[in-house]
Parts: C-alpha cells; structure tokens; sequence
C-alpha cells in the first residue's frame, strides 16, 4: 500500500460519508513522476481547472498543489525516477443527499505508487487490441473531464481482461470511436493524422493534447472531428497516447492488422524529443 495525504497530511482513511466515495463528486490525475518531477504539470492543472468549473468545485491554488504533489513524492518509497502519482479532488463531506453549494471547496488526495513498465517490443512492434461492446453515453456534461465516474471504462476494460489484447477501443452510442478505456486514439489516413473529437464523451487525455502541440510546433496539423468505425479499420496506421506511456503503435484490431507505422515512427520521434523518453525505446 502507498502512503496516502490528504491536503497535505499523512492519512489512511477517508470519510463514508465522502462524497467522492458515495457519488463520485470529484476529479483526478494520473500523473507521470519521470526524474522526481511530474511530467505536463502544465496540461493536468489545466485539465483539473476545466473540470472543476464544470463540476462547480473550487480548484485550489496551483502552488500548493504543486508543493503537496513534491511532498508526497519525496515521501514516496517508490523509485521516483519513474513512478506514477494520483491526485484526487473530492467535494468533501455533506450531508446526505446529491445537494450540495456550489461552488464547493475539495479534499485533495495524493499518493505515489510504482509505474508500470512497458515492454520495448510494444513500442517497435505495436499492440493489441478489440473493439469494446460496451458504449459511452453521448452528450455528457461532464465530456472531456476526467471524473471519478469511470464505470464505462470499469465495464468496457472487463471485456478483455482475461484476453491478450493490450487495449480496447470504446465506441459512442452512434459507433463513432471516442478514445480506449486508458488512452486516446489516433488514426494517420492518406498522410493526415486525425484524432476523435471528444465533444460529446470521452476524456481529454494530456499526452494527446502534447502530441497536438508537439506536431503543431513541427507544421503537422492533427484533425480533431468524429472517426466512424469504418474509418478505424480502413486507416493506415493507428496509435495510443497515455500520460504514462506516451505513445504506442496499434498493430492489431481483432482481424484488422496494421503492418506499417512510419508516420506513428516520426510521431514517436517527436515526442522523444520533448520529454518522453519512452517513446525512443
């Protein structure tokens, strides 16, 4: 078990009556620890000041944030060169019932835990995957936040858990592709890169926002607008993006395999080149 702080604080238990534990009232990040240092710092507050103004939470002062984030790492037993942190905003307590004022004050949560590691093969030779039965509800507030609510993706992620698919693409309810349960999805189609919109559903992860901007900075223009189904499996290439791993080739979707990844290559390149390293290996 990892140690826990709660605001800051050194904690092991958290309220039952939570409303992160009994509505999933809250936001969180999983943030890449490379160095000591969390990887697009940037980009996850961000992500948490758009979700807190859609759930009418207040976001706490980003400095602060950012020294309990550095105390908890430094706290860690784990390896800190590469470890993976969680950082969680609950609504805090209340009294029972879905009211509550707004805006509210949160509980922050952070802990540090071990990173897993990603075979080298994955990254030379691509991954696996299926498309999920599971769909995701359109036109969601909450879309493009990352919420404590993840039974989607809890439902989507146990279709393939005793397979040996690496990933699973989800679906919307119109067969548009959104994202995987832990990644955003890219597809390159004659020289384009294009990446699902996710104004209706789906999570904004940080690493695709990076690829975004690394490309732009480089004169490729990445295409955000809806992928039907068939246009994932009449693409030419397809990749992963994930805060932890950074990018990886998709080399199968069920019969459909993808033998070529130049421009996923030159995508990898490029973020090699700006801090994830990974992607080199």
């Amino acid at each position: 078990m990892s140690d826990w702080f709660r605001n800051g604080v050194a904690a092991n238990t958290v309220s039952i009556d939570d409303r992160a534990f009994q509505y999933g009232d809250g936001l969180f990040e999983t943030i890449a620890i490379r160095g000591g240092q969390p990887r697009l710092w940037r980009y996850h507050v961000d992500r948490l000041a758009r979700g807190c103004e859609r759930l009418g939470l207040v976001l706490p002062d980003s400095e602060v944030l950012r020294d309990q984030l550095d105390a908890a790492v430094q706290h860690s037993s784990e390896n800190t060169a590469h470890c993976t942190a969680k950082l969680i905003l609950s609504s805090g307590v209340s009294e029972r019932g879905y009211s509550r004022k707004i805006p509210s004050d949160v509980v922050t949560f952070i802990a540090v835990f071990g990173a897993k590691t990603i075979a080298p093969a994955r990254y030379r030779d691509g991954v696996d995957t299926i498309v999920c039965d599971t769909r995701l509800a359109l036109f969601s507030v909450t879309a493009g936040c990352k919420t404590l609510d993840r039974l989607e993706q809890v439902l989507a992620r146990s279709e393939f858990a005793s397979k040996t698919a690496f990933e699973g693409f989800t679906l919307d309810a119109d067969d548009r592709l959104i994202c995987g349960t832990m990644s955003n999805v890219f597809i390159v189609a004659n020289g384009f890169v294009i990446t699902p919109s996710l104004e209706r559903c789906g999570v904004e992860g940080v690493m695709r926002r990076h690829v975004i901007d690394v490309l732009s900075r480089n004169g490729i223009d990445v295409e955000v607008r809806d992928v039907g189904e068939a246009e994932l499996f009449g693409c030419d290439e397809v990749f992963l993006t994930n805060s932890q791993f950074g990018v990886l080739p998709v080399r199968r979707c069920g019969e459909k395999i993808w033998r070529r990844h130049a421009v996923t290559r030159d995508v990898m390149e490029k973020l090699a080149a700006n801090n994830v390293p990974e992607c080199a290996t």
